[in-house]
């Protein structure tokens, strides 16, 4: 009768015990294991088992120059991906917010992009890109337009990558203010068409103060997975041209699997970590001012 009830009071620490040692396992554990390479001297060529090192690979990455354009590449790619996401976002979801014939069908639209592979989007996209050959060369050709190298060219790789990922991850966004827009008051636009505000003094006085929380939470959760992209531009350029689409995970990705030094690899992996850490809180913060 005792274990029973031991049981019966303890249900809600019971119960969520394998989610949190799922979580302990497939999150925190490579977290914590990254942390301890970074301290080490690993390298798969060298011959030679895993040796203690302090914080030789950290000194190594800070004196490596294609670390800091990497961090300048890692948050000129986000932000300017999120930016366009987030006003392209909020922009469609008032669209959808309205009633109108094949809303529907612009909603399943929306989502194709959402569900298509990395590596398909990469050859997709590459097509499209081609100097040659590609469709968006075509259509500059046809309007009388210089062509553009896209992603052959050092100067507009990283805007054509932001490009693809706009495209993929703005209905994501949508989607979320979407959901918030469904979730607002009537009252407050009652009283302003009773006042006489326009479209646009209704929209910036009522409408985007009310959703301003629900648009900062869909930027945290892109802006944190933009940080770490890694797929696209792998399968697009493999950080190239020369090291011009370079981001922090794709320089951890050479330095472990092109140059077999899994030290500074797993160095980079932590400073990338902490950037991505740092600027959640910071968001975070903001969005709290403006919370009702």
């Amino acid at each position: 009768m005792k274990q029973g009830n031991f049981f019966e009071r303890n249900l809600k620490i019971i119960f969520p015990m394998p989610a949190v040692f799922f979580v302990l396992l497939l999150m925190i554990f490579p977290v914590c294991y990254t942390l301890f390479i970074s301290f080490s001297d690993w390298s798969l060529t060298a011959g030679r088992p895993m040796r203690f090192a302090g914080i030789s690979s950290y000194i190594k990455v800070l004196n490596e120059p294609r670390f800091f354009d990497a961090i300048i590449r890692t948050f000129v790619f986000t932000a300017g991906a999120v930016a366009a996401e987030a006003v392209l976002g909020t922009i469609i979801a008032l669209i959808l917010n309205r009633t109108f014939k094949g809303k529907e069908l612009l909603k399943f639209l929306l989502l194709l992009p959402l569900v298509a592979t990395p590596v398909a989007i990469g050859i997709m996209w590459n097509l499209f890109f081609d100097p040659t050959i590609g469709f968006l060369n075509y259509v500059l050709d046809t309007l009388g337009l210089p062509k553009s190298g896209w992603v052959t060219e050092p100067s507009t790789v990283l805007a054509s990558l932001m490009l693809v990922d706009v495209w993929q991850w703005t209905p994501m966004i949508t989607l979320i203010i979407l959901a918030g827009l469904a979730g607002l008051s009537p009252e407050p636009y009652e009283s302003a068409r009773v006042d006489g505000a326009s479209a646009l003094q209704t929209f910036f006085r009522i409408t985007l103060p009310m959703i301003m929380p629900t648009i900062l939470t869909a930027v945290i959760l892109r802006a944190v997975d933009a940080l770490k992209t890694y797929d696209i531009i792998y399968a697009m350029t493999r950080g190239g041209p020369g090291y011009s689409s370079e981001t922090l995970n794709i320089l951890a990705y050479k330095f472990s699997f092109e140059y077999f030094n899994m030290g500074q690899a797993s160095a980079v992996l932590v400073f990338l970590f902490l950037l991505v850490l740092a600027f959640s809180l910071g968001v975070m913060k903001i969005r709290k001012k403006f919370e009702l």
